[in-house]
């Protein structure tokens, strides 16, 4: 951090208070539920060509908002009782008209974020976004240097990452920082942590990388299942020892669950009740993408999940009337299978995120990323793989298929060394912030080779 910041509070406090987030649950919001918190991409296109890309983002939309349909949409979100909107891409700041939504945002009194690679937020973008009334930046750091590198496909965006989140830190918007987890990032999480404090972070958001869009061409990269087992312990180390004594909140996102040991350790708000609810798709979250589309979230496949679109349909008719919004908010147990559907936890967890559930075996409802599944497999001597079935089209926001099958846990051996993702626990927890990777470059090519379409291989190596 900047020895001329002012260091300002971690969102939501010392004490995880989630009630003071502009989009937490309010009770009078239980009696007349309505979505609270926008993910907006305003422009598909984009500076990095992150191998992780849902979007597979680059080129911009044909067919994106204008800005006059840009600011009605805004309106119709204020009508509705939006209290949060994070504008996202693509890369946001490459549409030039950023600052002009970002602001009317603002105006019409609802919090506005922005997520961003920061390839190129410099200095000037920085300050037209203070000026649009910005509340903060969230920087995506996705490993140590020559992880992240390779991971965003652009030599120099960790760099580029970490001095503007230094310049946004010195700035008087709130600095906060997201990491996908796989297998190239798992290792080098410790370092990560250390270094949100050294740039001044006060939230970190963290997700489990899903096969969609480019990150389903490399199944190489993904976690297993089973990986959980090694990784919910260190999350749990590393907001004890790393984030908590620096002021640094934690905030899992939708497919970091459920329902294990460490779900009051890890939940934002865990200390005072607060749990995994289930999917808010449509309830209390949507996303739209640059041409308009209307879906519950914005990860959701569009073919499937889009409702509606802004410059034709009214946003309040679509989240009342569709089904695709309704389904996600209405759905039981019923609408479950597979292990989620005889879950003790059915009812309440509803089969998690449903983005990773379907992109991951090629429909909602049976989430096979839950720490509480996998041990319950774990004590059964068991765990489960997935294994690369069908290969995605090479289309915005596509997946492929994955087979799920259940096997024999390797026995475990006493003597063994702890690992985490391959490595010994010591080279993991020790590992500096500046330390580049833990990772050869041979084994960085190998993990994110673009499979063919024809050549179908084994989530996780």
């Amino acid at each position: 951090m900047s020895e001329n910041a002012a260091p300002r509070p971690p969102i939501g406090g010392l004490n995880e208070d989630p009630s003071t987030l502009p989009r937490s649950i309010r009770p009078a919001d239980q009696g007349q539920p309505h979505p609270l918190y926008v993910v907006w991409e305003i422009t598909l296109a984009c500076d990095l060509g992150c191998k992780t890309c849902g979007s597979r983002a680059g080129p911009q939309r044909d067919s994106e908002l204008s800005t006059a349909a840009c600011l009605d949409a805004v309106a119709q979100m204020a009508e509705l009782g939006i209290r949060e909107v994070t504008l996202i891409g693509g890369e946001a700041y490459l549409r030039e008209d950023w600052d002009v939504i970002a602001a009317e945002i603002s105006r019409r009194g609802m919090t506005v974020g922005i997520t961003t690679g920061a390839r190129n937020l410099t200095p000037e973008r920085i300050q037209r976004a203070v000026d649009a009334g910005v509340a903060g930046i969230s920087i995506s750091l996705d490993g140590l240097e020559q992880t992240h590198d390779a991971q965003r496909g652009s030599p120099g965006s960790w760099k580029a990452a970490v001095e503007a989140a230094r310049r946004v830190a010195a700035s008087p918007m709130r600095l906060s920082t997201n990491t996908q987890i796989n297998r190239l990032s798992m290792p080098e999480l410790v370092g990560v942590a250390d270094l949100l404090r050294e740039i001044g972070s006060t939230a970190w958001q963290i997700q489990i990388t899903v096969p969609m869009g480019r990150g389903a061409d490399r199944p190489a990269m993904l976690l297993q299942p089973h990986d959980l087992l090694e990784l919910f312990p260190l999350l749990a180390w590393i907001k004890q020892e790393r984030l908590t004594p620096n002021g640094i909140r934690l905030f899992p996102g939708n497919n970091i669950g459920y329902f294990g040991p460490w779900e009051q350790a890890l939940r934002y708000g865990g200390g005072k009740g607060a749990h995994w609810g289930g999917c808010g798709a449509g309830k209390w979250c949507l996303g739209v993408e640059a041409d308009g589309k209307i879906k519950g979230c914005p990860s959701l496949p569009s073919d499937d999940w889009t409702g509606g679109y802004f410059g034709q349909d009214r946003l309040a008719e679509v989240v009342a009337d569709t089904a695709e919004l309704r389904f996600l908010r209405e759905r039981t147990r019923d609408d479950l299978w597979g292990f989620c559907k005889t879950c003790y936890y059915a009812d309440v967890c509803r089969a998690g995120c449903t983005w990773t559930s379907q992109c991951t075996l090629g429909k909602q409802g049976n989430n096979p990323y839950c720490i509480h599944r996998a041990l319950e497999h774990d004590a059964r001597g068991q765990r489960e793989r997935l294994v690369h079935a069908q290969a995605a089209p090479g289309l915005p926001f596509d997946h492929g298929r994955f087979d799920l099958r259940v096997e024999d846990a390797p026995p475990a051996d006493p003597n063994a060394t702890p690992t985490i993702g391959g490595f010994d626990l010591a080279t993991v927890t020790g590992l500096p912030w500046d330390a580049g990777s833990v990772w050869q470059p041979a084994d960085l090519k190998r993990l994110l080779k673009r499979i063919g379409r024809r050549n179908l291989v084994q989530i996780g190596g």
